[in-house]
């Protein structure tokens, strides 16, 4: 049965009941993307014994007042926390779920509300921890296109068009490259005031930091191709909850919908049933304490324990061109486009390692050490690695930005993240130093302005020592033993 109603706050607010007569647990998702978007998932969690409560957060869809996004999510999730536990049909337990935004309305809730209103258990799949995370690396680096796509697609108004920046690229394909970044919401011919403000967001770290002081255990769910993988992660293991529990697959933002090019078969996993599993458990209090969890091996179509590393490996590389090369905003090095160019004045620095004489587990951190040089106050050193597999294909493996003020002659270290993948036999791994890695991030214009305010752009000119590069994955000794992912969340 499904019941429409308010709760104590106004907010728009559907109610889908198991069957008999309860009280039940209940799950409580709060979302900006339209609750009526949900209804199937409500009725899954009613079919498993739970009351689903399906809430449009303040300002969308049905639910009235202004949508600031990442505002009001703490005092108006307590106050529907508080509304559930007053319930006829509630046995007094609730479980916070959702996906990115979603899954931030269930954190802060968690972990920022008074103790009467906190959820008993979170389930936190592919979370935007906050305003400052989801703008930039935690380099400074502006993550232009993702933000662009969001806001022009959820900012500042009701309901959403999902497709509107895809639209307005249409018509103009140089839309992102227009200045200054703060002009787009005109070009896009929207009102975004909070536009600018994203920008302005310092408090990177805030959530995880309070994790740390958590009471109740936490589900947190990702994908190796999901932007908010590190962020995933460090919630995991930041959690001081009594159990943390970490489910990465090779899978983009979509989860399991949205399967990478190394998913398997054994990487298949019914996400809504093993989320109602855990709940049971963690509302029961049936799992043992600490981290524990599973993470896929990309091209191994196996699971690792989640947390698992290898022991570092720098891997021997030969510099194809580049060594000095040009960094210009007006074309940059595009982040949608593998291939490289092969003549004219460089515009990156190729380097490469010889095939691989058999396959490789790289489980664990990447990153790269060089010495490297820009004749510009400012320069953000763009690096990504990518596999030339044995069939001739290129795939994306690994990215990191760093920013440099005033770079001085000396070496640094840009991490790329966690890369969990099984290379095969013959596969060659390319390495991109380029100075822009674009319409991912913002252009770095090079004067020292900064990038979302600048009017205007200069070229940088980039010398790199091909001999200081020194790129490190981490490697398993021997063959990994594949685990039960499901046995690993449930225990």
């Amino acid at each position: 049965m499904t019941s429409f109603r308010e709760t104590g706050g106004g907010l728009a607010t559907h109610v889908r009941f198991p069957e008999g007569a309860g009280p039940f647990p209940a799950v409580l998702v709060r979302t900006p993307y339209d609750r009526t978007r949900h209804l199937a998932e409500a009725r899954g969690w009613a079919r498993r014994g739970f009351a689903a409560v399906v809430q449009d957060v303040r300002g969308r869809f049905g639910s009235p007042g202004e949508w600031r996004p990442y505002e009001n999510e703490a005092a108006d999730g307590a106050a529907t926390g508080r509304w559930i536990r007053r319930q006829r049909w509630s046995d007094g337990r609730y479980v916070a779920v959702g996906a990115s935004y979603a899954a931030h309305c269930a954190l802060v809730l968690a972990l920022e509300a008074h103790k009467e209103a906190r959820p008993d258990a979170v389930i936190a799949a592919v979370p935007a921890l906050g305003a400052a995370e989801t703008a930039r690396e935690p380099s400074g680096v502006e993550r232009l296109l993702a933000r662009a796509g969001w806001w022009a697609a959820h900012g500042d108004r009701r309901d959403s068009d999902e497709g509107a920046l895809a639209k307005a690229l249409a018509a103009d394909p140089g839309l992102l490259t227009h200045l200054p970044l703060t002009g787009l919401p005109e070009r896009l011919g929207r009102s975004l005031p909070s536009w600018a403000g994203l920008w302005r967001h310092g408090e990177r770290g805030r959530l995880v930091s309070r994790a740390a002081y958590a009471d109740v255990p936490l589900l947190a769910v990702g994908g190796h191709h999901d932007h908010f993988t590190e962020d995933t992660v460090a919630l995991w293991r930041t959690w001081g909850g009594p159990s943390a529990r970490l489910l990465l697959g090779p899978w983009g933002h979509g989860l399991a919908a949205e399967p990478g090019p190394d998913a398997g078969p054994a990487h298949r996993v019914v996400l809504g049933e093993l989320y109602a599993r855990w709940a049971r458990r963690a509302l029961t209090r049936g799992l043992t304490p600490g981290h524990h969890g599973a993470s896929a091996l990309g091209g191994g179509d196996l699971w690792l324990p989640a947390g698992a590393e290898g022991e570092p490996r720098a891997q021997r590389l030969r510099l194809l061109r580049g060594s000095r090369f040009t960094a210009d905003p007006e074309r940059p090095v595009r982040s949608d486009d593998l291939t490289v160019p092969t003549t004219g004045i460089p515009d990156r620095c190729l380097l490469a390692t010889p095939p691989l004489p058999r396959p490789l587990d790289a489980v664990g951190p990447v990153r790269i050490r060089l010495r490297a040089t820009a004749d510009t106050p400012s320069a953000d050193w763009a690096v990504c690695l990518v596999a030339l597999t044995p069939d001739g294909i290129a795939e994306r493996l690994a990215v990191g930005v760093l920013r440099r003020e005033e770079p001085a002659d000396d070496e640094f270290t840009v991490e790329l993240g966690r890369l969990t993948r099984r290379l095969r036999a013959g596969t060659r791994l390319r390495l991109e130093i380029a100075g822009h890695h674009f319409p991912a991030h913002a252009r770095n214009p090079h004067t020292g302005a900064d990038p979302v305010t600048a009017d205007r752009l200069l070229s940088s000119r980039r010398e790199v020592d091909p001999t200081s590069v020194t790129l490190t994955l981490h490697v398993l000794r021997s063959r990994p033993h594949s685990i039960e992912p499901a046995k690993e969340i449930l225990r």
